[in-house]
């Protein structure tokens, strides 16, 4: 898939690529995260929430604001995904959790999300190692 035209010229044809990579990575998120009626902002959360986590630290981590995290996780609540409850180190602080029905969505979006595996399917060992060594590099 072609990166479109836009406000964002390219320099070299691998960062035309890099581009490629990530829209049809972006695009595949949102497909399977539709598959399971969420949002890929949703599906982002709910995959995060492996253990109880505060609304701050996926804030920070998602690198968003609070308020944006705390509108995500009341609509999975609304869904029945996920819990808050106080967190015992600070009353005014907030603990979210998956529910048994939200560790369930989200085995079903990983199933359903299968983009980096059948990319990664496609190289072989060598080329794997090789890929994952420039990815880091280029990650710094």
């Amino acid at each position: 898939m072609a990166l479109p035209n836009g406000p964002v010229a390219t320099s070299s044809e691998a960062e035309a690529v890099l581009f490629d990579l990530v829209d049809v990575y972006d695009r595949a998120y949102e497909a399977a995260a539709a598959e399971v009626s969420l949002s890929s902002a949703q599906a982002c959360v709910l995959g995060r929430l492996d253990e109880r986590r505060g609304m701050g630290a996926l804030a920070e981590e998602l690198g968003c604001d609070a308020s944006n995290i705390t509108q995500i996780v009341v609509r999975l609540e609304a869904l029945g995904l996920v819990t808050r409850e106080p967190n015992p180190r600070d009353r005014r602080a907030r603990l979210v959790a998956r529910t048994p029905r939200g560790d369930e969505v989200n085995q079903r979006f990983a199933t359903a999300f299968t983009f980096a595996r059948t990319a990664i399917g496609r190289l072989s060992p060598d080329e794997q190692d090789q890929l994952t060594a420039l990815l880091r590099k280029a990650l710094g």
